[in-house]
């Protein structure tokens, strides 16, 4: 709808793109206030992570809150305060400056998350880790000088001198989130194992990484084209306001969603096996070949015990156990070999753990009984040395 004739100097402006379009950013904004305030009180109600996680879990809601605030009032004002008055269109209201800078801290915090977790991942990588944090901090400093230098203006008009910083913001935004997901999904591929069970896991994390860097990447791909194509409407502020919500709800989706991650691969069904390993005295031919003749020290064949012969017995027991809510005795329970030392980092988790007391447990889902067997006798080797005579009359093991 076409604004009546305002006052002089005044530029009339269509009130669809304009208010318009920052109410519907509101009404968007606030059913994700609603979704992440959801998953605010099923994080605290069903985690129990370590205290710095609880307290940003906390500030990015508390930030949600108070920019959900400024904004409703930005729109009170010009949509009910000022109603039938078009010229006040063109004067600022300090709320909506205010809101960038709560908007900014919401995505410093999750991306510094993010960031922490590439550290971890990419063996504290100085270079990848190094161009996240640049682009994180540049981002977090755009909007430190873009609140600094606007909060005493007026009109838009004199706002339209900080385009170039409003257009930094939002290419940093969409470049550090971009990269961070893809970096993500390359380390997490890296991690894998062989192992079905934490294979399936990290399948569910890439799928997390990929779909909430997708969306806080498109949401500022969509305000930086705004505010570059039509960058008199409020069509980019829409997006803006949406863009907190999106960082807040990806970190609360990733944190709730370990459960579900964790409960991915229950119900396969224990085995166990019991074979023995003996030292090779002869030539003779054996269902397993030997570790190669690069190494020095005794040579292992697989295969029923003899008597004349020293057997050592292992007990390959392949079990998965399942999931359970309760924590472990110390309170933690950690995911199996290097999985757990890259992934959990940060924050505590519950679920599986693979225990060498007494047994080796090997998660065996795809993987043949003979590769297994050799798994075990490399580690075998390497726990009794290369070179070490072993004394004939020795009880087995």
């Amino acid at each position: 709808m076409e604004s009546s004739p305002p006052s002089q100097g005044f530029v009339p402006l269509k009130l669809d793109n304009t208010i318009g379009a920052a109410f519907v950013g509101v009404i968007v904004a606030s059913l994700l206030l609603g979704v992440s305030l959801l998953q605010t009180w099923y994080y605290f109600a069903t985690q129990n992570d370590r205290p710095a996680v609880r307290i940003l879990v906390a500030a990015v809601t508390v930030f949600d809150i108070v920019h959900q605030a400024l904004i409703s009032h930005a729109v009170y004002t010009y949509s009910i305060t000022n109603f039938n008055n078009p010229a006040a269109l063109s004067n600022l209201v300090w709320s909506l400056l205010v809101e960038v800078l709560f908007n900014g801290f919401t995505a410093f915090l999750v991306q510094s998350f993010l960031m922490l977790r590439v550290w971890h991942l990419s063996g504290r990588n100085v270079w990848i880790t190094g161009f996240v944090a640049t682009l994180v901090l540049g981002e977090f400093a755009c909007v430190l000088a873009f609140v600094g230098q606007s909060i005493n203006f007026k009109t838009y008009a004199e706002l339209a001198t900080l385009k170039p910083l409003s257009i930094s913001v939002n290419a940093l935004a969409a470049a550090g989130d971009l990269f961070i997901a893809v970096t993500l999904c390359a380390l997490l591929h890296r991690s894998r194992t062989g192992f079905s069970r934490s294979n399936t896991m990290i399948n569910k994390l890439i799928m997390f990484a990929v779909n909430t860097g997708f969306l806080t990447s498109l949401c500022a791909i969509a305000s930086l084209i705004s505010i570059v194509v039509a960058g008199n409407t409020f069509l980019y502020i829409a997006f803006f306001f949406c863009l907190g919500r999106l960082y807040s709800n990806s970190l609360l989706a990733t944190l709730n969603a370990r459960r579900m991650i964790r409960g991915a691969s229950d119900g396969i069904q224990s085995t166990s096996e019991a074979h023995s390993l003996s030292p090779r005295t002869d030539r003779s031919r054996s269902f397993c070949g030997s570790f190669g003749g690069a190494k020095r020290g005794p040579h292992f064949s697989f295969g029923p015990r003899s008597a004349p012969q020293t057997s050592i017995s292992i007990k390959i027991d392949t079990t998965k156990e399942f999931a359970s809510d309760a924590r472990d005795d110390d309170g933690v329970a950690q995911l199996d070999g290097r999985f757990a030392r890259e992934i959990g980092k940060g924050v505590d988790d519950e679920g599986f753990a693979d225990s060498v007391s007494g047994k080796i447990d090997i998660g065996r889902d795809g993987v043949d009984d003979k590769e297994c067997t050799l798994g075990v006798l490399e580690c075998f080797e390497e726990k009794i040395g290369s070179g070490v005579a072993m004394d004939s009359n020795e009880n087995s093991t």
